[in-house]
């Protein structure tokens, strides 16, 4: 296995516990960025990669997407303390094979890697219940406007932004959050969007009628 997260203190501590079960599983590779993480992944071929959400400079979401089509056979485990639904649907969306709460302990983190191993799909229990209560609401169109393109919440709320003008600076202000989140926000909304670049975004939100 192969952990990727921007937190030296997070990674030693996964294999203080992981060193617990080395019988079962095995940490060969860790990487505290993507540009490194897939360096690390192609050359080592890990069995499961197990990556945080957030990574500096870059979405942990972006890096499972990458890692997904690289090698369609991947297993990528986000592990991460958003216990939020929209990036639980995000990830599944990226091809990850399972969403965990940093919160696990030791014993249940080395059954759910042993499930992804052999194939299957892991999600936080408490986490998949209330995507489930999300997903009819969301099929029942009772979401926020682009919900129906794939947006997140916030990525809705960055996306109007942009369609009122703002820069990714006076976003993050408004949203009191950091710039290169914004940026993270305005990449997933250009792919889930299709376009390239800003003015394709608010072209595309005023045609879909999503701010009025």
């Amino acid at each position: 296995m192969v952990l990727v997260d921007d937190h030296e203190m997070v990674r030693t501590g996964l294999k203080a516990m992981l060193s617990r079960f080395a019988g079962q599983v095995r940490v060969v590779g860790e990487a505290a960025d993507a540009a490194t993480a897939r360096r690390i992944v192609a050359g080592l071929n890990p069995d499961v990669v197990l990556a945080d959400v957030r990574l500096s400079g870059e979405s942990g979401l972006d890096l499972c997407r990458d890692l997904v089509q690289d090698s369609p056979g991947r297993r990528v485990v986000l592990l991460t303390v958003y216990d939020d639904e929209q990036y639980l649907f995000q990830a599944i969306q990226a091809g990850a094979a399972g969403y965990l709460l940093k919160q696990i302990d030791g014993p249940e983190l080395v059954e759910q890697l042993r499930r992804v191993h052999a194939g299957g799909v892991v999600v936080d229990a408490g986490l998949s219940a209330r995507a489930g209560a999300s997903a009819a609401r969301l099929h029942a169109g009772e979401y926020w406007p682009g919900a129906h393109l794939g947006l997140t919440q916030r990525e809705s709320e960055v996306l109007s932004l942009m369609v009122a003008g703002s820069s990714n600076r006076a976003i993050a202000a408004e949203l009191v959050v950091g710039e290169e989140t914004i940026k993270s926000h305005v990449r997933g909304i250009y792919r889930k969007l299709e376009v390239t670049d800003r003015a394709g975004a608010v072209a595309t939100a005023l045609r879909e009628g999503l701010f009025r």
